[in-house]
């Protein structure tokens, strides 16, 4: 999703492809196969272009610090991603900027989780440090009786992160951008919804939140890109917690394109595939303003339909405003293959497009239009 607006802008983007058959080698003209967790292969890898940069951040962090040393030019750098990488790592940095974090401590055995536990109120979420996304690496502890069937958690990975279970209305994100040379713009906050730990639909911007809250959460996300000096994209993921605190805690970090910022590809004036290429070589960023009062995102996972194109006269007939975005990706039950983006004329017509752009989404997924109480129940 990157390679239309540096074919626009004029950039020559590569990308070190994980296998020949990801959708990354079909959308760019260089994209040579590659382990991106050996350090020769990156160092090759890296000969010859402007700057280097992540779609996720699993890269070895001392890798980057050797890249770092061999002179190339790595945005984020490894002492910024690193809070997105561990998530120890970023529940201190959170705490150092005095920004709202839940409670939380590194629990090295199943006796400390229970400490934990036992102190601030069970039940308690565990998480390992690095490696877990879209709900993995993440259980729910609800006792000490529990806590005893974490064992195996401890022995592949210690310390890990226990934290409260925290008592919300809703997740938020706030998406915003910085350059090397300390420019930041923030798009406008959104209210995600999650199913089984999987990012489902995002509502642009997020509705019925406070100014104040709203204002609060932006500047902590500017504040948490300008402290940690992080550059590209950044997506402060939040729990909303209305009427206590600031109104929000902070959940997770990403300092990548994000899930949450696939609205902007045709809900904003930038998109956050165009900023975080301006942003990692220090350009000039682009406007953040919203096109319409209200976008949707809503994500299709794997399901019975393989022959996603064959669905395509039934999805784009159905709702004609609806854009579409395949990843390219084989289908398989589960998995994200793609996403459909949807805006609304005033801020009222929220739910009728959250239902617009779901039943496109299901058609693609199913094959077929669903009906309507099947739509309803999606």
């Amino acid at each position: 999703m990157m390679a239309p607006p540096a074919t626009a802008l004029g950039f020559e983007l590569r990308v070190l492809a994980e296998g020949e058959d990801v959708s990354a080698v079909a959308a760019v003209a260089t994209a040579p196969v590659g382990d991106y967790k050996d350090l020769d292969t990156l160092l090759e890898f890296a000969k010859g272009v402007d700057v280097l940069t992540f779609d996720h951040e699993h890269v070895p962090t001392d890798h980057l610090h050797a890249l770092l040393d061999a002179g190339v030019n790595v945005q984020p750098g490894p002492e910024s991603l690193v809070n997105a990488q561990d998530k120890l790592v970023m529940r201190a940095a959170i705490d150092r900027l005095g920004l709202p974090n839940p409670e939380w401590a590194a629990v090295n055995t199943v006796e400390e989780l229970v400490a934990f536990g036992d102190k601030i109120g069970w039940p308690v979420v565990l998480k390992t440090p690095r490696g877990g996304y879209d709900g993995k690496g993440v259980r729910i502890v609800d006792s000490p009786e529990d806590a005893a069937d974490t064992a195996s958690w401890f022995q592949a990975m210690s310390p890990l992160l226990a934290e409260a279970k925290v008592d919300f209305s809703r997740e938020l994100s706030a998406l915003v951008a910085r350059t090397p040379s300390g420019e930041a713009r923030a798009w406008p906050v959104v209210h995600t919804i999650q199913v089984d730990g999987v990012c489902d639909e995002v509502i642009a911007p997020a509705q019925n939140i406070s100014v104040e809250v709203a204002a609060a959460a932006e500047d902590a996300a500017l504040r948490i890109a300008t402290e940690l000096g992080v550059t590209g994209v950044m997506a402060a993921e939040l729990f909303e917690t209305p009427g206590v605190g600031a109104g929000f805690l902070i959940n997770e970090l990403a300092m990548r394109p994000h899930n949450t910022g696939h609205w902007t590809q045709d809900g904003s004036i930038t998109s956050q595939f165009e900023q975080h290429l301006r942003a990692v070589l220090d350009l000039p960023l682009g406007a953040t303003d919203a096109l319409a009062p209200v976008a949707v995102m809503k994500n299709f996972l794997g399901g019975e339909n393989q022959d996603l194109f064959a669905a395509f006269p039934l999805a784009l007939a159905f709702e004609p405003a609806a854009k579409v975005h395949c990843y390219g990706k084989s289908v398989r039950p589960g998995r994200k293959i793609g996403h459909v983006n949807l805006l609304g004329t005033t801020a009222s017509d929220v739910d009728s497009v959250r239902s617009r752009a779901t039943a496109v989404a299901n058609t693609i997924r199913d094959g077929r239009v669903p009906s309507e109480s099947s739509e309803e129940n999606a």
